[in-house]
């Protein structure tokens, strides 16, 4: 069985509490990775969980490890251009975005991605 794919927008994620993440975005990453090992995805997302779970991260976030449950994958440039690839090479499989971008989000839709907000994750 192929769990439907969750990409997480980690910039966007973590911006959208203002907790302080500015002075360490990479321990910010860290905390939301975690956060995301323990509680998995979206409980009323559009697909039922469990999920392959994809944390992208860039720029000073840079360096934080995958866990079990919860691949890392860092942006060399953008960051939205690595999870629209992402996206589009889910190819047909299951595959929810959490970002609230409207552009990003756009561009996931274009390749069948449905779409949720920070606020959906637990």
């Amino acid at each position: 069985m192929t769990l439907p794919l969750l990409v997480v927008d980690g910039a966007n994620v973590v911006g959208s509490v203002p907790d302080g993440w500015w002075k360490d975005r990479r321990g910010a990453a860290e905390r939301l990775r975690d956060r995301l090992a323990a509680h998995g995805g979206p409980e009323d997302g559009p697909y039922p969980g469990p999920y392959e779970i994809v944390l992208v991260v860039e720029g000073r976030a840079r360096g934080v490890a995958s866990v079990p449950g919860v691949r890392v994958e860092e942006a060399q440039g953008s960051g939205d251009d690595l999870i629209a690839d992402l996206a589009r090479s889910a190819a047909g499989r299951p595959c929810l975005v959490v970002t609230a971008d409207r552009e990003l989000r756009r561009r996931v839709e274009e390749w069948g991605a449905r779409c949720v907000g920070p606020r959906a994750l637990p």
